[in-house]
């Protein structure tokens, strides 16, 4: 019975190191071919040059490394995927831990987004009404739909980082037996903390509908940009969660890097305002801003994600390096950790 089960292991468990390899230089050059290739007449081709330089010693440098740390890069990746199903029934018990005892129970989680969504719209248009913010086309966007689509994504990456960077501790004592995949501990928690992010987006929707915004062929890239931002705290998770266990005091400086992070990140103001025209390349540095950036285009907005090709190439780019960092980081760690715990 045993051997039967080892048979039907997943291909990605078996695939050589050569075809791993293969695959990865053939995307890799792929993208190189289209960054080369891709022309903007509108912008500065001095600035279009720098870019694709920029972008294509990045691939070069991440294939180098790949070629180099790929036995140590390819186990998380296979460890997720071989205990997905493992993953999906500890998330859901997750999330249902979190109000066991509770008489609403898991109504108390679907209220939070409903009451804070009510309290920025009493404050802002009500008690303190602002000026509606200007969108993509010179279209006028009342600011509480501004601020909502802003704060949905940051709820989501604020609490699925913190949850995910204390899941070892939380989870000690499965850290501690010998056979559990610990890896598939931060990524438990960040779904948890989708499913909450999920009710939240559809309550970013009905705002939007309530001020004439409805729903078009362009809002079905909340899935992409849920997806990136998912990948974007997964990877981020996996070296917190990693220093958390020798360094306790990482989660109060999280705490703080979290609420400068959210001014330091156009969740509250707009980034295409005037002032900000000469800052405006080093705030894009910040992946959350492409991220938030894309929530509002999804909402109101009316240009696809590919249209911004530079800041998806970059963003992209940035995450595969924080989860190579992340997955090297975790795995060096990893024996000290029922020790420490």
């Amino acid at each position: 019975m045993a051997k039967g089960k080892a048979e039907k292991l997943p291909i990605i468990s078996e695939l050589p190191k050569q075809v791993g390899l293969g695959i990865f230089y053939a995307l890799a050059l792929i993208l190189m071919l289209i960054i080369v290739l891709h022309t903007n007449p509108l912008a500065d081709q001095h600035t279009e040059m720098l870019k694709k330089i920029c972008a294509c010693i990045l691939i070069v440098m991440s294939m180098i490394l790949f070629t180099v740390w790929y036995d140590k890069l390819m186990v998380l990746p296979v460890e997720l995927f071989n205990s997905r199903k493992l993953i999906k029934r500890l998330a859901i018990n997750d999330f249902k831990k979190r109000y066991a005892g509770s008489y609403m129970g898991v109504v108390w989680a679907l209220a939070q987004p409903v009451v804070t969504v009510l309290m920025y719209w009493f404050v802002f248009s009500v008690f303190l009404p602002q000026k509606g913010q200007m969108a993509g086309g010179g279209t006028e966007v009342p600011f509480v739909l501004f601020l909502t689509t802003g704060l949905v994504p940051w709820f989501f990456f604020t609490e699925a980082w913190m949850n995910g960077t204390t899941s070892l501790l939380e989870y000690n004592y499965l850290v501690k037996k010998v056979l559990f995949k610990i890896s598939i501990l931060p990524l438990i928690k960040i779904i948890a903390a989708l499913f909450i992010h999920v009710f939240f987006a559809g309550v970013m929707l009905i705002v939007a509908c309530m001020y004439g915004y409805y729903p078009t062929i362009y809002s079905i890239q909340i899935f992409y940009y849920a997806i990136c931002e998912f990948v974007l705290v997964l990877s981020l998770s996996y070296t917190t969660c990693a220093v958390v266990v020798f360094f306790r005091d990482l989660t109060q400086i999280l705490a703080i890097v979290l609420q400068v992070g959210q001014w330091a990140t156009p969740v509250l103001w707009n980034i295409n305002a005037d002032r900000f025209d000469k800052y405006k390349w080093i705030i894009k540095l910040n992946p959350m801003t492409y991220i938030v950036e894309g929530y509002r285009n999804a909402v109101y907005g009316d240009e696809w994600f590919f249209e911004h090709f530079y800041s998806s190439t970059y963003f992209w780019i940035v995450v595969v390096a924080l989860f190579c960092i992340g997955s090297v980081i975790f795995k060096k760690t990893k024996p000290q950790f029922a020790d420490v715990l």
